[in-house]
């Protein structure tokens, strides 16, 4: 399974990969863990994407891009993944779309975590009293709740257009959000004769 889980920034994505990755038997892929390990290490990338990520902005396009490909040539990855948080841009969209080509991985689905801007915000504010995290913080996230508005809402209509997306209610417990995921992906599952 080649998955895509979109979602606002706090819309439950990394966690719902995280359940989702044994029951699929595939890496959870998040860019967003990614860059945070790159700013840990304190490599170069990783200081300019931690300036980039303090102020609520996105790194770029072409970092992102070649971070994901050397992953998704990793063994664990051949036979699928779930990615997280990445593409958030019309751009992204594509660029992933010709990568998946070359490396003979299309997608089989794209579900969306849908998920309102008061729930979110919340949710955010907890994890940021919790772990910390910058990104987390109320007026950051505001931020960059509106940058996905702008920048990656358009992405779910890319995939809607091409077949691949299945719209999930994001609210709730975890276990009856994870179901509803899986219920998605049989459906698309099906829909595709698989």
């Amino acid at each position: 399974m080649r998955l895509v889980l979109l979602g606002a920034p706090g819309s439950g994505k990394g966690t719902q990969a995280s359940r989702l990755k044994a029951a699929l038997g595939v890496p959870h892929i998040s860019t967003g863990d990614m860059l945070r390990a790159a700013v840990a290490a304190g490599s170069a990338m990783g200081r300019k994407a931690k300036a980039v990520m303090d102020a609520g902005q996105l790194v770029s396009d072409d970092i992102l891009l070649g971070m994901l490909e050397e992953r998704l040539a990793q063994p664990d990855a051949t036979g699928g993944f779930i990615l997280d948080g990445y593409p958030r841009n019309l751009a992204q969209a594509a660029a992933l779309d010709q990568l998946l080509t070359k490396l003979g991985q299309p997608l089989d689905a794209v579900v969306k975590l849908e998920v309102p801007n008061e729930a979110i915000i919340s949710r955010c504010e907890i994890r940021f009293t919790a772990e910390g995290r910058a990104d987390d913080n109320p007026d950051t996230v505001r931020k960059r709740l509106a940058i996905y508005a702008e920048q990656t809402a358009p992405v779910a209509d890319f995939y809607a257009r091409h077949g691949k997306l299945q719209v999930v209610d994001g609210v709730g417990e975890l276990a009856e959000v994870t179901a509803r995921i899986k219920r998605a992906l049989q459906h698309e599952s099906a829909a595709a004769g698989g």
